[in-house]
């Protein structure tokens, strides 16, 4: 017979508020109040790696979700309002975004699908790959929170989208706040009309319901648990079509935020010393007593190599030769680097962002299936300009760039050249070749960006603007100082004499007057148009099937964690079901009850409703040989209660004796013949069901010898996973933790692996792999978990990619 071997347990120095299984390996998270994410492997419960709270992320997590396939854990944080995904491997963060309000809960399910929709899509997904080229990665001095763009990894898209299966996050919130995110990273459903906080989600596999259980304030002033079930059957109905489009917006949205970062790269390589030249020139004409224009001073300097005083103090004492030298060189590295990104970064980003959405352009022209999840052809015409523009404008900053650094190179040459000759130095024979085209070329470009400007002075605070990139720059509203000059362009002046081109929708528009930033940000609010229209669109489309009230709730301190709750949620994939099972301690203390819906509200369950006692007599437990008949007059409490799979459920259990000591264990309880039950419950809508509680049918409790006393622990919840055979114990203090392998083969090698761990943790020199990130020397626990793993049979590797290998569904 199953029994359940205890295989860790630890005191920890904060107290637990969450705590979630991998699904496909022995590694559990924990969320602390400290706000320290942790990660621990079932053998011993030796840490893997800590997260500690930064100003980027936050440091309230408010709960926690694994992706399905276990390579990516998604937590959020209260106090800054964002849904962080992070890498189980490394601990590092791949993404993150803002939502409207604390998340309080999340769930994270992936969608059965058949195998064809899968390689149709992997064939498209091959396609793109085919056409587009690689992203170049930022470069390694640019700090960010997001990895998705590391020197390392710059294709982490592909790696955050996972497996082509949809997989789809859901979390919840305050004021009915509930969103939708198809992969963790695009909105596919922001849904309305729902009362109360979410106290827990669960979207069935097959994506025709979403199970949410709410807490609602009553018109008494007191707390209320609902449950509501609302219909998605726009999701289920079309899949396919949801899943290429989630696909396609998940490109172009990690493509902004490239383009975004990249941007600010360019930003961060224009240095403010760049604009020393215009603020000494300025300067200049603030102290200088004589009436003569600037650019007549540096012409007359040009033509026959005599300086005024004022120029020759100004270019001698404040600019200097060193200054000089230094200015050109952060110009020529300057300018490189941008010149550089614009054509890596900025050019490929648009190219790769200019395909996804001419595709999605195409789906949206297939109207009988792409618009009822709101595809909408003209508004995704209009981001296509967009990315046009923005793309025009990056090549007319390319323009800009290639003339400046002419432009400068030839003019610190000659000015370099005449400051040497000033103070009577050595010139070197190189530089004291000036043709007349040279002399020419300086001459239009002193007359051109060495004329006092007032209205600039009004506006900047500084007369000159000899540095032009700067100004494409600025994350500002405002035109462009020193627009390019058009005149003289053989294109614009065709177009503008057409009357058929200057109108063509054919033709991107330019906006010469506007910086790149602002163009940028036009393109963004664009896109943002076509990203957020399927979201309203599949969320008006999602309608209340089902509403119940439950039961009230009496008030709690605020010190009391809510996380670990009941009720709680399941989803049957296979009998495609919805079951919640809760408690009711006011009106029936020894009771549980669980209640079960179809997935698909238009089918109606038999037995939706049923209650068991938990003061019946059972079998014996795995640890001490208590008789049925001394067993028998004992009474039970629910403390906590998960599903551990589709036909068990794991609870807690305390019992109610009259002595303080009250002893507690952990239990699991099958489901199939509990479940069958022939007596139907009849709802009155107008009651709670605490207010009708007597009518429920009741089943007696079937328990085997599947229970195991806690004992010198004050149990309070629990976590499990079903498909590890694993279960996770937390005390009332938050802070003792029991880990159990509930499919043990027999007391006897429970024993063994005990005496073996108590070897093996006095052997030192084991080489301890894991890593332990913002976590102290305190809490780390090496104690000879490859031996100790090798005795209990666990097979778990020093590393997570062992685990994975080692592990087996």
């Amino acid at each position: 017979m199953p029994a359940f071997r205890q295989v860790g347990e630890k005191q920890l120095p904060n107290p637990v508020l969450y705590m979630a299984w991998s699904p496909k390996r022995d590694l559990i998270a924990l969320a602390n109040t400290a706000g320290e994410l942790l990660l621990h492997r079932l053998a011993n419960f030796q840490r893997v790696w800590s997260l500690a709270p930064n100003e980027n992320t936050g440091k309230e997590i408010t709960s926690l979700a694994w992706r399905p396939d276990g390579k990516i854990l998604a937590f959020s944080v209260g106090d800054t309002k964002q849904v962080v995904l992070c890498d189980a491997e490394k601990a590092e963060i791949l993404h993150l975004f803002p939502v409207d309000y604390p998340v309080s809960c999340m769930h994270w399910m992936e969608v059965q699908s058949d195998s064809s929709l899968s390689s149709t899509f992997s064939d498209s997904e091959d396609e793109s790959n085919r056409f587009l080229p690689k992203l170049p990665a930022l470069p390694k001095s640019y700090s960010s929170t997001s990895k998705i763009f590391s020197e390392e990894k710059s294709d982490e898209v592909t790696s955050l989208l996972g497996e082509v299966r949809l997989n789809i996050l859901v979390v919840g919130g305050p004021s009915g706040f509930v969103e939708l995110y198809a992969y963790g990273l695009y909105k596919i459903a922001t849904l309305k009309g729902i009362a109360g906080t979410c106290r827990s989600l669960c979207l069935a596999s097959d994506l025709k319901s979403l199970s949410v259980v709410t807490e609602v304030k009553s018109p008494e002033d007191n707390s209320e648990i609902h449950y509501v079930q609302l219909d998605t059957g726009l999701l289920s109905s079309c899949l396919p079509e949801l899943t290429r489009m989630a696909r396609k917006f998940t490109h172009i949205s990690t493509l902004i935020q490239y383009l975004r970062l990249s941007l600010t790269c360019m930003c961060e390589a224009w240095e403010d010393i760049l604009m020393q030249m215009d603020l000494r020139l300025t300067k200049f004409v603030q102290e200088k007593n004589t009436s003569t224009q600037v650019q007549d001073e540096f012409l007359e300097l040009l033509l026959w190599g005599h300086a005024s005083p004022e120029l020759q103090a100004l270019l001698m004492n404040q600019l200097t030769v060193k200054g000089l030298k230094m200015l050109g060189q952060s110009i020529e590295s300057s300018y490189s680097s941008i010149q550089k990104l614009v054509i890596s970064h900025l050019q490929s980003g648009s190219e790769a962002l200019l395909y996804h959405l001419s595709e999605v352009k195409g789906m949206a022209l297939w109207k009988q299936k792409f618009q009822p999840l709101g595809l909408d052809p003209s508004a995704i015409e209009d981001a296509i300009t967009a990315v046009g523009s923005f793309t025009l404008k990056a090549s007319e900053l390319l323009q800009v760039i290639d003339k400046s650094m002419k432009n400068f190179k030839a003019f610190f040459r000659w000015l370099y050249v005449a400051m040497l000759r000033m103070s009577e130095d050595h010139v070197p024979p190189e530089l004291n070749k000036m043709t007349q085209k040279d002399l020419a070329f300086v001459a239009d470009f002193l007359s051109e960006h060495f004329s006092a400007n007032e209205e600039l002075f009004d506006r900047k605070g500084k007369y000159f603007n000899v540095e032009r990139v700067g100004q494409y720059l600025k994350d500002e509203d405002e035109d462009l100082v020193s627009p390019p000059n058009m005149e003289g362009n053989h294109w614009v002046t065709f177009v503008q004499q057409s009357t058929h081109l200057k109108e063509s929708p054919l033709l991107f528009p330019t906006y010469p007057q506007k910086s790149l930033h602002f163009v940028k940000r036009m393109m963004e609010g664009t896109i943002d148009i076509c990203l957020q229209k399927p979201a309203e669109v599949i969320g008006s489309s999602v309608k209340q099937a089902v509403c119940l009230s439950l039961y009230s709730v009496c008030e709690r301190s605020e010190d009391t964690p809510r996380l670990f709750e009941l009720p709680s949620l399941w989803n049957d994939k296979n009998a495609a079901m919805h079951y919640v099972v809760f408690c009711m301690p006011e009106s029936s203390p020894f009771k549980i009850y669980i209640l079960r819906t179809a997935t698909d509200p238009n089918r109606c369950a038999l037995n939706n409703l049923v209650s068991i006692h938990l003061n019946t007599p059972f079998n014996t437990s795995i640890d001490d040989e208590v008789p049925v008949a001394e067993s028998a007059d004992r009474s039970y409490s629910c403390l906590d209660a998960r599903f551990y799979d589709d036909e068990t459920l794991t609870m807690v259990l305390q019992c109610q004796e009259k002595d303080e000591n009250k002893f507690r264990l952990l239990a699991q309880l099958p489901l199939s013949s509990t479940l069958r039950c022939e007596e139907e419950f009849t709802w009155d809508p107008t009651l709670r069901l605490d207010q009708q509680g007597e009518e429920i049918p009741v089943r007696e409790l079937t328990w085997g010898n599947q229970s195991r006393d806690l004992e010198n622990m004050k149990a309070q919840f629990v976590a499990v996973n079903g498909i590890r055979k694993v279960a996770c114990v937390l005390s009332s203090n938050l802070r003792h933790i029991r880990v159990f392998e509930m499919d043990a083969e027999d007391e006897d090698d429970e024993e063994r692996a005990d005496e073996s761990q108590d070897i093996s943790s006095d052997q030192d020199g084991l080489e301890e792999t894991s890593t332990n990130q913002g976590a102290t020397g305190a809490d780390r626990d090496a104690e000879g978990e490859a031996e100790t793993c090798e005795e209990m049979g666990e097979g778990s590797g020093d590393t997570l990619e062992q685990t994975s290998e080692s592990d087996t569904l």
